[in-house]
């Protein structure tokens, strides 16, 4: 399984405790599919720096995980699907890269 990292902004209009189980449900998709989440940080309300759909804050979460291709297709579709994620971004957790002697 390879390493991946999601950044997802959840609609502003969201209210603390649905906000709450929608951070759940999403890592769920990625654990009923395979992989694993290994950490979620949520870093709260931010302003975008233009507007999206006539908002203009929404609340950002990042999440680590691993996961196989075929999960990874199917999170990217599940998480398109759903209204209450304003965008996301699935990226491969790239090793750091090391320093030549």
């Amino acid at each position: 399984m390879k390493k991946y990292e999601v950044m997802y902004i959840i609609n502003a209009s969201v209210e603390d405790d649905k906000r709450a189980a929608l951070i759940e449900s999403v890592s769920s998709i990625v654990t009923k599919n395979g992989g694993k989440v290994n950490k979620t940080d949520e870093w709260g309300m931010r302003d975008f720096a233009y507007r999206i759909d006539d908002m203009t804050k929404g609340y950002y979460v990042v999440s680590a995980f691993e996961a196989d291709n075929a999960c990874v297709k199917e999170f990217d579709r599940l998480l398109g699907l759903n209204t209450n994620v304003v965008r996301f971004m699935i990226t491969k957790d790239e090793a750091p890269v090391q320093e030549a002697k």
